[in-house]
């Protein structure tokens, strides 16, 4: 396994990292053993950093990850997240968010977590977020409850927006670094360097969509982007390999990315993933893909308010 620094924190972190979603049922329903079977594994093969959030499986993720790293605390780093609660239930008020960890702490059976995170900041009104939320996890930071804040979101523009405006040690961006989305690179990637905040990307697979397995009917990606999972599936056959490990092997490849999460739940999918970061990527099926892609690359959808998803810019030429 190979570790990176994560911005300017003391912690040097898998380049691959657990994502602990699927424990609370996110995807499909998990068994509980299992999952923590898989946890185990991940920490015996080197994956140090592990991601949960209360909103996964409205606090599942969190009480089973908890469970599963009662014994194995001193071996990892543990990241949480504030603000984003039951399905459509939000609060980013300086309050709740000094309640939240306490409940998640609680959860996870730990006294610390090393990394709070507020959660898909584009849901909350753009002022609560920079004088509550930001604050709030900025004050427990300073209390020990957190040794680093941060914040994540799906809008990467946003995102570097409000990291302009504080500072915070991590930015965790998801779904715009894959085979089908790059736009991680326009502003946060040089921004992360400019500021020296840890950069994170999450959701490598896009939703299934880049994997073999049934894409979700939430799934909000358009059409015609679901529909390139088979072409891309058929493609990645012709060189013997699997779609997921080569999406897996691309994303991880960014060099200032710090670290790329990955939604686990059964050991033989932290098998798989590790096996992928053996992967060498030739170099025609790397042209094709991005050949076949080029007709709906960077067609993300929007989530959250309206005024915090920042069009790409348009430029016109005479």
């Amino acid at each position: 396994m190979q570790y990176r620094k994560l911005g300017k924190t003391d912690l040097n972190v898998s380049l691959l990292s657990f994502g602990a979603s699927p424990l609370g049922n996110v995807f499909d329903e998990t068994n509980e053993d299992e999952g923590i079977r898989a946890v185990h594994a991940a920490i015996d093969q080197g994956i140090n950093f592990f991601d949960v959030a209360p909103f996964y499986g409205d606090t599942l993720a969190e009480t089973r990850l908890g469970k599963a790293l009662k014994t194995k605390r001193n071996s990892i780093f543990l990241a949480t997240k504030c603000c984003r609660y039951g399905h459509g239930v939000f609060d980013f008020s300086y309050e709740r968010v000094m309640r939240s960890i306490d409940e998640s702490l609680a959860r996870l059976q730990v006294d610390y977590v090393d990394l709070l995170q507020v959660h898909d900041i584009e849901f909350g009104d753009r002022e609560q977020v920079l004088n509550e939320a930001i604050p709030a996890v900025l004050k427990l930071k300073e209390m020990g409850k957190a040794r680093y804040v941060g914040f994540s979101g799906l809008p990467v523009r946003y995102l570097a927006q409000i990291a302009k405006e504080v500072d915070v040690d991590t930015v965790l961006s998801w779904g715009h670094y894959t085979l089908l989305e790059d736009e991680i690179n326009d502003e946060l990637v040089p921004l992360a360097q400019e500021k020296g905040f840890g950069l994170m990307n999450a959701a490598p697979l896009m939703q299934r969509i880049l994997s073999d397995a049934p894409v979700p009917v939430w799934q909000s990606s358009p059409q015609a982007v679901k529909d390139m999972q088979p072409k891309l599936l058929a493609l990645c056959r012709e060189y013997g390999l699997a779609l997921s490990d080569v999406a897996l092997r691309y994303a991880v490849d960014h060099p200032v990315i710090s670290t790329t999460i990955v939604g686990m739940s059964e050991q033989r999918q932290v098998e798989q993933n590790l096996r992928a970061l053996q992967l060498t990527i030739p170099d025609e099926l790397r042209q094709r893909i991005e050949t076949l892609v080029a007709p709906v690359k960077n067609q993300m959808w929007f989530e959250g308010k309206p005024e915090n998803n920042i069009p790409k810019p348009t430029f016109y030429h005479e």
